[in-house]
C-alpha cells in the first residue's frame, strides 16, 4: 500500500487532535516523521500524476496506432520544389478583373459547355443541372432524388447526384459524368434523362468510383475519367493523400454502348481537352501535379508522355481557347514555402506518417491547408507555360476547377464555392 494513503492521513490527524495512541504524557508526539511524510506528498503525489498522465497518453497513442487507418497511402516524391514565381509565373493581380454571378444560387459550378446559341450549362454540388442565358438562370433537371438535404452536405451526393464533365453532343443533347451514378444523357430543354452507363457497371470487371473529366469528339465518341475506382469524389481529400493509382481515362461508344479503357493506373485523372486536330489530348493528373499529353493519332498513338511535372499548383479541368493554347484552372497552389514545403511535398515520402494523420485529423480541417489564391495557367501543345493570371487575395475566385471561354468571356469553375466568377476578358 502506497505510504501517501489513508493510513498516514489518519495518524496525522490524530495527533492534530491530541487523540494519538502514540503521544506522550505531555503531549508531545513521540513520532515526528509524519511531518516529514507530509512535506513529501505534493511533491510525490505531482510525480505520481505526471506518471498517470504519461500513462493514458501512451495508451492513446497506442490505441489510435493500432486503430485501422482508412486509407492505404503509397509513397511519392515531388521531383523538386515546386518553381519560382517569375517569368510567366510571375505574380500580378489579372485575375481579380471579374465579377461574381449568382451569389447563393449556385454552389460548386464545376464545368461548362455551351450550345449554339450562346446559352451555358453547368452541374452543382446539390446534383442539379442549370442553364445560363443573358445571366439569367434555368434549373433544368436533378441528376439523382431531389430532396431538401442536397447540397448541405458531401454525404447526400450519392443520393442526389453530382454533374461533373458535361458536353454538347451533335444532336444538342447533354452527355453528363455523375460522379457516382455514371453516364447520363440529358435533354437540356426538357430534362428528361437517360442512363447510358452505370458506374456500378463500370469497366473491365471495376466499377467507376467517382467519374470527373468529359469530352466529346468530333465522331461523337465519349471520353472520360476515372478519378479512383477506390474513392468517390465526397472523399476526395483521401484520394489525394492515399496518392495511389487507381484511375482510368475510358471512352464509350454511343452507338455500340461498349466502353474502352484507354489508360489505366493514373494519378487521379481529372480534366482534359483534345488539341484542335484531336490528334492528342493533354489530362490532369491532379494529385502530382502532373500533365500528360495521350496520343490519339500518328506514330505515336496509344502512348503517352509527361510534358509538364513539378507544377507550381493541382490542375483541375483543361480547356482549350480560342488561341489554340490549353487553360489550366489550379484547384490548390503549391508554393515553397518559408520554412517548411508544402503539405504534400513534406508527408508524401512517409506513408505511415499519413496512414495516421487520418486517423487523428477529421477530412473537413484539411481545408486550413487551402490558401485563397485564384490560379490559371495557359499552356502551348508541348505543356509550355505562356501565361499565368492571379488572384493573390481570392478577391474574384480560388480554386479554379475550370476555365472556360465564350466569346470574350471566361466562366470558372469550382468545386464547392456558392458563386460563379466571370472573367471579362483575357488581360
Amino acid at each position: 500500500m502506497c505510504p501517501l494513503h489513508e493510513p498516514v492521513s489518519n495518524v496525522f490527524i490524530a495527533e492534530l487532535i491530541g487523540d494519538s495512541p502514540h503521544s506522550s504524557s505531555h503531549g508531545v508526539p513521540e513520532h515526528t516523521l509524519n511531518f516529514t511524510q507530509l512535506s513529501e506528498r505534493p511533491h510525490d503525489a505531482t510525480m505520481l500524476g505526471t506518471s498517470s498522465v504519461k500513462v493514458l497518453l501512451l495508451a492513446v497513442a497506442v490505441g489510435v496506432y493500432l486503430i485501422p487507418s482508412p486509407i492505404d497511402p503509397e509513397l511519392y516524391i515531388f521531383e523538386g520544389p515546386p518553381p519560382a514565381l517569375d517569368g510567366p509565373l510571375a505574380v500580378n493581380t489579372r485575375l481579380q478583373r471579374g465579377r461574381r454571378l449568382f451569389s447563393g444560387q449556385l454552389k460548386g459550378p464545376e464545368s461548362f459547355t455551351a450550345d449554339q446559341k450562346g446559352n451555358i450549362y453547368t452541374g452543382t454540388v446539390d446534383g442539379k443541372l442549370w442553364r445560363i442565358s443573358n445571366e439569367s438562370l434555368t434549373f433544368i433537371t436533378q441528376m439523382g432524388r431531389n430532396i431538401p438535404e442536397c447540397g448541405t452536405s458531401t454525404d447526400y451526393e450519392p443520393v442526389c447526384g453530382r454533374p461533373h464533365g458535361l458536353r454538347l453532343d451533335r444532336d444538342g443533347q447533354l452527355i453528363v459524368a455523375d460522379s457516382y451514378q455514371g453516364l447520363f444523357k440529358v435533354d437540356p430543354w426538357t430534362g428528361e434523362k437517360t442512363l447510358l452507363h452505370s458506374s456500378t457497371e463500370g469497366a473491365d470487371g471495376i466499377p467507376f468510383g467517382f467519374l470527373n473529366g468529359l469530352e466529346i469528339s468530333k465522331n461523337g465518341r465519349v471520353f472520360f475519367t476515372d478519378s479512383s475506382s477506390k474513392w468517390g469524389r465526397r472523399h476526395v481529400r483521401y484520394e489525394v493523400l492515399e496518392t495511389n493509382r487507381l484511375g482510368r481515362l475510358l471512352s464509350f461508344d454511343p452507338v455500340t454502348g461498349r466502353v474502352r479503357t484507354l489508360l489505366d493506373s493514373l494519378y487521379m485523372p481529372n480534366g482534359f481537352a483534345f488539341s484542335p486536330d484531336e490528334d492528342f489530348l493533354l489530362l490532369a493528373e491532379t494529385s502530382i501535379a502532373h500533365i500528360i499529353k495521350f496520343w490519339l493519332k500518328g506514330p505515336k498513338a496509344g502512348t503517352k508522355e509527361v510534358i509538364l511535372n513539378n507544377m507550381i499548383g493541382y490542375p483541375d479541368n483543361i480547356r482549350l481557347s480560342d488561341r489554340g493554347t490549353f487553360l489550366v484552372g489550379i484547384t490548390t497552389v503549391r508554393f515553397r514555402g518559408r520554412l517548411f514545403p508544402p503539405f504534400l511535398d513534406l508527408i508524401g515520402p512517409y506513408p505511415t506518417l499519413k496512414s495516421f494523420i487520418v486517423k487523428l485529423v477529421p477530412l473537413s480541417w484539411y481545408n486550413v491547408l487551402l490558401s485563397k489564391y485564384g490560379l490559371i495557367l495557359e499552356l502551348g501543345p508541348d505543356g509550355e507555360v505562356i501565361d499565368s493570371l492571379h488572384d493573390p487575395t481570392g478577391s474574384l475566385t480560388w480554386a479554379v476547377s475550370d476555365v472556360f471561354q465564350q466569346g470574350t468571356h471566361y466562366y470558372l469553375g469550382s468545386t464547392d464555392l456558392p458563386f460563379l466568377p466571370v472573367l471579362e476578358e483575357w488581360s
